[in-house]
């Protein structure tokens, strides 16, 4: 199951990408709505600057044509500009001390102005035209008591506004898909760097202690991220090799002398015929044989750990394996008062090193035997599991169970939950188990079976949680 699989059935909330993604895109978002809007404000109050700045020029300039040739020379040169010019956007007017119109293009002095104000933007009726229009106006007293009103017609500079407020919008919205597409970008490239760290993590906690980290020599974050990774797995690499050569050494160095040990025994019990040495020598060979059995399994195990058999998985009739192994422990699981139950698909095959897989089974159903006093069933089930398309294969009893707090302590090699050691075992069964599970990149988890145990291996499509 590849990690984009995986990526993709996760909450979106919970991806570290994700939130990446989201964080890089409001910061821009805000960077970018800040920015605009300065533009766009600017460029507003630079417009309305200009539109008063033009109503203060005309303002000033009827003013001194005043100042030099009084009332008659102003309303003169008022009449003289809007006959000159009809259409140009300007809004005049000179009304006397009782508001009497003396020149100008509007019908009266509008009631909502005052003298001497600043400038300001109101809709006023020009002569001539049907509808309001905003003006930008200012007006001043004359010293004859006459009053003066100047403005400038604001509906070009508001179109023009609106067309660079439009464009702005237009500008926005292409900035954010510009930026979120980006912001996706970084965020598969940041996906794509962590999921191959977590992917050489993954393979090496399951015994690929070759893999590293691919390193560009950039010397970035990600680069010393690599370097300090396989250094530490180099480490990892080189201890554990030398723990596996001191115990697969240890293992093998006395597997030979324990081997002549029990021929030795059974030679000496064949010569025998003092009844209290055959007992001894029975004893001394059953003894024998378990430590034999203890040194078997533990080369088997750490051959496992080491990844002997990986090249070896061939796919594999599941139904055909549980069947096989139903007949061969059929006889002492019925011996021992159990009912042996198989469940699995029809036709169900899956990738397995069968010889491992049947072995860890038959630990299990021995395991169940000798330890699910008080049950009288054990089952062998097989089924896919639907979030990893790996394969589940579960051993479960109906006897007394393992308390959940035992749980982790069973699970460790020589582990013994029997203190007094009364019953047969060397503690590596669940150990065993646990190393073909790892070699087919799968786990091993012990459940309540309500009331019994129930032992799940899942071989293949589990990934290790970040």
């Amino acid at each position: 199951m590849s990690r984009w699989r995986l990526l993709s059935r996760l909450p979106l909330s919970r991806l570290t990408v994700t939130r990446f993604v989201v964080l890089a895109f409001l910061c821009q978002f805000l960077v970018t709505s800040g920015v605009l809007l300065f533009v766009q404000q600017s460029s507003k109050r630079a417009a309305v600057e200009a539109e008063a700045e033009a109503a203060h020029d005309l303002r000033d300039e009827l003013t001194a044509i005043w100042r030099i040739g009084g009332q008659e020379a102003l309303t003169r040169a008022i009449r003289a500009r809007l006959l000159a010019a009809p259409n140009e956007s300007v809004a005049l007017l000179v009304v006397d001390r009782q508001g009497k119109v003396l020149a100008g293009n509007l019908g009266a002095w509008p009631a909502t102005l005052g003298d001497g104000r600043g400038w300001q933007a109101i809709s006023l009726y020009r002569i001539g035209r049907a509808d309001a229009e905003p003006i930008g106006v200012t007006t001043q007293r004359l010293g004859d008591g006459n009053r003066l009103l100047t403005g400038v017609v604001m509906s070009d500079s508001l179109r023009l506004t609106a067309i660079y407020e439009e464009a702005l919008t237009i500008a926005f919205v292409a900035s954010l898909t510009l930026t979120f597409g980006v912001a996706i970008i970084l965020g598969r490239l940041l996906a794509r760097q962590v999921s191959a760290i977590a992917e050489t993590a993954n393979d090496v906690g399951y015994g690929a202690l070759h893999r590293r980290v691919e390193t560009d020599g950039s010397g970035d974050a990600f680069d010393r991220l690599g370097r300090s990774i396989n250094a530490m797995l180099e480490r990892i690499d080189t201890l554990v090799s030398q723990l596996r050569m001191m115990t697969d050494g240890l293992a093998h160095d006395l597997k030979s002398p324990v081997t002549r040990l029990v021929a030795v025994v059974e030679q000496a019990i064949v010569r025998t015929q003092d009844g209290a040495a055959l007992d001894a020598l029975d004893a001394v060979r059953r003894e024998a044989e378990t430590l034999q059995a203890m040194l078997s399994t533990a080369l088997l195990i750490s051959r496992t750990e080491a990844g002997f058999g990986a090249d070896m998985l061939k796919q594999t009739d599941i139904d055909d394996l549980l069947r096989d192994l139903a007949e061969i422990y059929g006889p002492l699981v019925e011996e021992s008062g159990f009912d042996l139950l198989v469940s699995a698909p029809a036709g169900l095959r899956f990738p397995l090193h069968r010889d491992l897989v049947s072995r860890a089974l038959a630990n299990l159903v021995e395991n169940a035997v000798h330890y699910a006093e008080g049950g009288n069933r054990i089952t062998l089930t097989a089924r896919i599991d639907a979030a990893s398309d790996g394969l589940v294969l579960i051993v479960a009893d109906n006897g007394p169970g393992i308390p959940a707090a035992q749980h982790a302590d069973a699970m460790k090699r020589f582990g013994r939950l029997d203190p007094a050691r009364a019953k047969p075992g060397s503690g590596l069964g669940l150990a065993l188990v646990e190393a073909v599970a790892r070699l087919h990149k799968g786990q091993v988890t012990l459940t309540d079976n309500g009331p019994g145990l129930q032992v799940v291996m899942r071989l293949g499509g589990v990934v290790a949680e970040a």
